[in-house]
């Protein structure tokens, strides 16, 4: 399983793959029920792993706002085809489970997001077990997280990001440091008075600081995804690359909405944009970044961003903040 129709037979697709390889076939495993005390509903994960190899890391993913544990296959099949563990957990928000926006736990979804993920990583050792196959066989010191838009603001509180108080005050830590390098899809930016009123009375989050996320990240941001939740433009959603000194990196996918070409299922209702070469470009690009910011002598993203600029600049570019630049 490779996560990607045949569709995408182009040149920058078969440069990014003599960077990242061909895929091995996948395991995957779901329901998985970890221990979750006081959580409103059990907290269920698919795993997703390689059916070979050794020292396999981790990858948490966090689903945007109503998707579940099923989501998402365009890119974790990928990832986990490509070696990583990928660990998907059903928020609370998930619309399986029918807590809305006008639910009375709604408002302590995100603090719940944010709890989901450490609990996948205090219980490794059961995520192991669940998989035939799998136990020996992962990394637990090299964790990594991944989310798409509500998803990436509870990957970026793992990162450092914290929220805002009514005061600017900014809020609890929620950072996690056994999580070594991150990747943020589509992530919302700066709130304010910016917000529409519906975003101020139901995301209490959406006013974070990006100050405190020093962790290695990459930013992915469509320069055509117009939120509803702001007045601001599409470079809403590269604010955390702009003021965290963690996220040195920023993928711009030319053309790209919100869900970034149909990272969620192919022919997804959400997806406004679909574009399997996007999706395949991106999966591909995610995979070097995150496994350079394992492995520091791993040049697959310096390859991955001269086979971008040499064979796919009409898709995309890369900025960054590091020493000597992309």
């Amino acid at each position: 399983m490779s996560g990607t129709p045949a569709t995408t037979d182009t040149p920058i697709v078969h440069a990014l793959d003599a960077v990242v390889g061909t895929g091995d076939p996948v395991v995957s495993v779901a329901p998985v029920r970890l221990d979750a005390p006081g959580r409103a509903l059990p907290l269920d994960v698919r795993v997703s792993a390689p059916a070979t190899g050794q020292h396999l890391p981790v990858l948490l993913f966090s689903h945007g706002n109503g998707w579940s544990l099923d989501g998402y296959a365009p890119l974790t099949a990928f990832w986990a085809s490509r070696g990583f563990v990928v660990v998907q957990p059903t928020h609370l928000d998930s619309r399986r489970d029918g807590i809305g926006f006008d639910d009375p736990g709604f408002g302590q979804v995100w603090t719940e997001r944010h709890a989901d993920l450490v609990r996948i990583m205090d219980q490794l050792e059961s995520i192991e077990r669940a998989v035939p196959g799998l136990a020996g066989r992962v990394d637990r010191e090299q964790v990594v997280a991944a989310g798409h838009s509500w998803g990436a603001q509870t990957v970026q509180m793992l990162l450092g990001a914290r929220v805002l108080d009514s005061t600017g005050w900014a809020g609890e830590d929620y950072a996690d440091r056994r999580v070594q390098a991150g990747m943020l899809l589509a992530a919302t930016g700066i709130g304010g008075e910016e917000l529409h009123p519906f975003a101020q009375e139901h995301f209490p989050f959406m006013n974070p600081s990006f100050t405190e996320l020093t962790t290695p990240t990459l930013v992915v941001a469509g320069d055509r995804d117009q939120s509803k939740m702001s007045s601001r433009g599409p470079d809403w959603f590269t604010d955390v690359y702009t003021h965290s000194p963690g996220a040195t990196d920023l993928l711009t996918l030319y053309g790209a909405e919100h869900s970034l070409g149909g990272i969620p299922s192919w022919e997804a209702a959400e997806t406004t944009d679909e574009n399997p070469e996007r999706v395949a470009v991106l999966q591909r690009l995610a995979t070097a970044y995150l496994r350079s910011a394992l492995d520091p002598a791993d040049a697959g993203w310096a390859k991955a961003i001269a086979a971008l600029g040499e064979t796919g600049a009409a898709l995309g570019r890369i900025d960054s903040k590091r020493p000597g630049g992309a």
